[in-house]
């Protein structure tokens, strides 16, 4: 199993290319970058976690700026997004910096994408937060087209548009892995449909996540793709749950790492190395 480090990259927090320097140092595979282009002053949808919205969702950098950054820093260090909003994004310009990131990076982006769940901001977007769902398949499925096809088009019923010539093409093929995040009850479903790996959040009960773990394994295989895999994020530190996790089909664990300055940052790190380490 592979470990990772998801954290929001922030005008206030550790830069992303020192960051990945530290992640890697540490044995680290992966270091995941948030998404947020903007957080509405008049905001009515509730943050998920049930607290008032943390400060550093207001300040996030663009996560494909601070994937270049990473790269240029390391040489081995998978770099993601964690999760990039494709309902706030054009797909051709999105495609783009996808296959940008591939290319600077010598082949080691991650692309984990998401619908979003802050409704006023999809909204600013012009994104009708009713349809996101078809249109994150759609936006995903034509840059899937955009990366593997020298002419490529699309025709949705939310993206559309002629054949047309986009390059770079990612190192990666058929592309940079797709991950698709959420726990949403469809999430497994859109993974079969047009992903290459499930990336949900550590939240409830850990049984029903493994098992949602197990069904989804299951219906790869059926599909005739395997056994698709599942990162986990939020990842626990305790052994015998990491454990129970691998055994269930967990192939990547990311540490979610809070705010903090750069003592407090390479404390947790240090913790989150150890407890990789033990599973190792």
């Amino acid at each position: 199993m592979d470990f990772g480090i998801g954290y929001f990259p922030t005008d206030e927090s550790v830069g992303p290319a020192h960051m990945a320097r530290m992640v890697a140092e540490r044995g680290f595979e992966s270091l995941f970058f948030t998404d947020h282009t903007h957080i509405p002053v008049n905001r009515e949808t509730p943050y998920p976690a049930g607290t008032d919205l943390p400060r550093e969702y207001f300040r996030i950098l663009d996560p494909f700026i601070a994937i270049a950054a990473a790269a240029e820093a390391t040489d081995d260090l998978r770099l993601g997004t964690g999760v990039c909003l494709v309902t706030e994004r054009d797909p051709i310009v999105t495609a783009k910096q996808v296959a940008s990131a591939d290319l600077i990076s010598g082949g080691r982006v991650i692309f984990g994408v998401g619908a979003g769940w802050n409704l006023e901001e999809m909204r600013n977007h012009g994104t009708d937060p009713e349809r996101r769902f078809g249109l994150m398949r759609e936006r995903v499925q034509a840059m899937q087209e955009i990366w593997t096809k020298d002419e490529a088009s699309f025709h949705g019923k939310q993206v559309s548009f002629d054949p047309i010539f986009c390059w770079p093409k990612p190192v990666q093929t058929p592309h940079p892995p797709v991950l698709i995040g959420g726990n949403a009850s469809g999430a497994p479903k859109r993974v079969l449909a047009y992903g290459d790996a499930w990336m949900p959040n550590r939240l409830g009960d850990d049984e029903r996540i493994m098992a949602r773990i197990a069904r989804l394994r299951e219906a790869g295989v059926e599909a005739g793709r395997g056994p698709l895999p599942t990162t986990l994020a939020n990842a626990p530190q305790d052994p015998a749950t990491i454990e129970r996790y691998a055994a269930a089909g967990v192939t990547r664990m990311v540490y979610w790492l809070p705010p903090g300055d750069r003592a407090d940052t390479e404390r947790r790190l240090d913790r989150y190395a150890a407890a990789a380490a033990a599973h190792r």
